[in-house]
């Protein structure tokens, strides 16, 4: 089974770390529609552009193949920091689904690789945004 990650900072070769817009609020991802829980256009909206953006973010690396291949064949964990812009209007969690799949479908991943999640939740009233790391779990 995994283990904790590495304690040493992941580097480009081995993890993707970027920054993405805060993404809609669970009460905004998702409409009904006959009976019937879809993303909604909102949510939609949201998984093109992060996807665009990681798919820019692996293009500008020079290690793109060694990445993409260890972050499809190993355990994963998944660090998220949330930056809203009032501490009370969002949960931490509320975002967590929506920009994990969109970061995995931007990368071709399955995301049940993700075996660890770390979230956190900060205030930045002038700049909301989130910031992710996906990293191979240590396997020492």
């Amino acid at each position: 089974m995994p283990r904790s990650p590495s304690p040493h900072p992941p580097t480009e070769s081995h993890a993707v770390a970027l920054t993405l817009p805060v993404p809609p609020s669970v009460n905004h991802q998702y409409a009904t529609v006959n009976g019937r829980r879809l993303l909604s256009s909102a949510g939609r909206a949201y998984k093109a552009q992060v996807g665009q953006l990681v798919w820019l973010k692996v293009a500008q690396s020079a290690h793109r193949a060694a990445l993409l291949a260890r972050l499809q064949s190993e355990w994963l964990a998944l660090s998220i920091r949330f930056y809203f812009t009032s501490a009370l209007r969002r949960d931490v969690d509320g975002g967590l689904k929506i920009a994990q799949d969109a970061l995995c479908e931007g990368l071709g991943i399955n995301d049940n690789r993700i075996v660890e999640t770390h979230l956190y939740k900060h205030i930045d009233k002038d700049n909301p945004r989130i910031e992710v790391c996906l990293a191979p779990v240590s396997s020492s």
